[in-house]
């Protein structure tokens, strides 16, 4: 069994412990219940629950009780109906890439998977937005609008679900320009505790009729509602898109030339940040020979001319700062293979140590503070003879490091763990949040309190408590026990 990960001077395992189970008697209607409404879309299988329990991270797998897959709205609210009844958790599932156990389970209860919801229901094109179920993943709504010439510019690596990456206000390479998922949800249909439907805005582009609701359940991680409809927006694909990288001497250098481009409003589509380790890595994973010395990956949108421009300006800021081989390409299949590598960023590093596990971890700090993180973030790796290579979307402050540990090897996790808690403390310190897209989950609980302050956890309790008065919705995430 994986050791369970400390949660504020308690592990993950005692804070389910806490969290109170359905009795038997109970869960067993329940289930009943969803047997007799859904038939075999209610799976018990031990193999299925266990797929549906969060083993992307070090946290320990907590199965769920049973599993439906919904195709509509309303099975999720006959599944929350049920589950209400007999105070049964319930647990939203997209594609289960999320990095902070946001799935797991430890209560128990019923997981809704969302992947037959997969409709693109409406497509807008002349205002710029669409409406689909939660289970459309990112590459399948850009297929499907790639004719139209438009598409969803936020893309945080994995092929998430619209629905997931709503519930993690999720960003990604795309942000420093497009802004995250709190920027590009216009509205959602959300089923409540008591299975009705909340409409949370309109498909107008803004509103001021009354509380922001859509903002609310965006981040919320499925712990106040269960996201049943988007309404998003989306862009036109640019004329041209052209891939950019250049090697810099030291980390602070390239931080030096990401802050310049941003301040002077270079309009950078992606600007990604890959330290030494980090791009061995991807040079090894991926069969390129770029220089191994800190790179920036970049992405430029627009004209042919507008492109050309802006490359031709963050090349001259680069120079300025320490900046030495700098090349770019508009030919799509060298702009995928150098975009594909990053994503393939994590699978790189798993690579490194074949047999050792990979935990992601990330921060996100003011973009004056980068330079000083990320080199601070170094020294502690070196110091504690840790590889834990850093890519980072570094245009906004965000960056990430990919943690490579023997789990058998108890000291190399404790100097693990230790390392992951002082960079989190380390960004707080900043101005700073101990996640700038991961989210909270159960892995980062222990921060919420010195980053927000009791009163703000307090005020979020009592959203919880007003929205999900039975603690059904997710129980045991965000919140870390009062």
């Amino acid at each position: 069994m994986p050791r369970s990960r400390r949660v504020g001077g308690t592990t993950v395992a005692s804070i389910a412990n806490n969290l109170k189970r359905p009795e038997p008697k109970a869960l067993a209607t329940t289930l009943e219940a969803l047997t007799a409404r859904f038939g075999n879309r209610l799976v018990t299988s031990q193999a299925v629950r266990e797929q549906h329990g969060h083993t992307t991270t070090w946290l320990a797998n907590q199965p769920p009780d049973g599993v439906v897959f919904a195709q509509e709205t309303a099975d999720i609210q006959d599944v929350v109906r049920i589950c209400a009844a007999n105070r049964v958790p319930v647990i939203a599932f997209g594609t289960g890439t999320s990095l902070e156990g946001q799935v797991n389970a430890p209560a128990g209860g019923i997981c809704i998977d969302m992947r037959d919801m997969n409709q693109i229901l409406e497509v807008h094109s002349e205002d710029l937005d669409c409406v689909i179920q939660p289970g459309v993943t990112r590459k399948a709504l850009n297929e499907n609008l790639r004719d139209q010439g438009l598409f969803f510019p936020i893309d945080p690596g994995a092929d998430a679900s619209l629905g997931g990456m709503a519930s993690t206000r999720a960003s990604g390479t795309n942000a420093v320009r497009y802004g995250t998922m709190r920027d590009n949800v216009l509205a959602l249909k959300v089923v409540r505790a008591d299975g009705e439907i909340i409409k949370t805005g309109t498909r107008a582009k803004k509103s001021s009729a009354g509380y922001d609701l859509t903002h609310l359940f965006v981040g919320a991680e499925g712990t106040l509602g269960i996201i049943s409809e988007l309404t998003i927006k989306l862009r036109g694909i640019p004329e041209t898109m052209a891939a950019a990288s250049c090697s810099f001497a030291t980390v602070a250098g390239a931080c030096q030339a990401t802050i310049l481009a941003i301040q002077t409003g270079i309009p950078v589509a992606r600007i990604e940040l890959l330290n030494e380790a980090q791009v061995r890595a991807c040079n090894s994973y991926s069969k390129l020979t770029l220089p191994e010395t800190p790179l920036l990956l970049l992405e430029f949108h627009g004209s042919e001319a507008e492109v050309a421009e802006q490359s031709r300006n963050f090349h001259e800021i680069a120079l300025e700062c320490g900046g030495g081989d700098f090349s770019w390409t508009t030919k799509p299949e060298d702009r995928t293979r150098l975009w594909q590598a990053r994503h393939d960023a994590y699978w790189s590093v798993k690579s490194m140590r074949p047999g050792s596990d990979v935990a992601a971890t990330d921060v996100c700090v003011p973009i004056s503070k980068l330079a000083e993180c990320v080199a601070a973030t170094e020294e502690d790796l070196a110091r504690l003879g840790l590889l834990a290579p850093i890519v980072g979307h570094v245009g906004d402050g965000n960056f990430h490091c990919s943690m490579v540990c023997d789990r058998n090897d108890a000291n190399e996790v404790a100097r693990a763990e230790d390392f992951m808690h002082r960079l989190a403390q380390r960004a707080q310190a900043m101005g700073g949040t101990c996640t700038g897209e991961h989210g909270i989950g159960q892995g980062k609980q222990k921060y919420m309190q010195a980053e927000l302050g009791s009163e703000a956890l307090d005020a979020m309790r009592a959203l919880k408590k007003a929205l999900d008065p039975d603690n059904i919705f997710n129980p045991g995430k965000i919140l870390p026990p009062a």
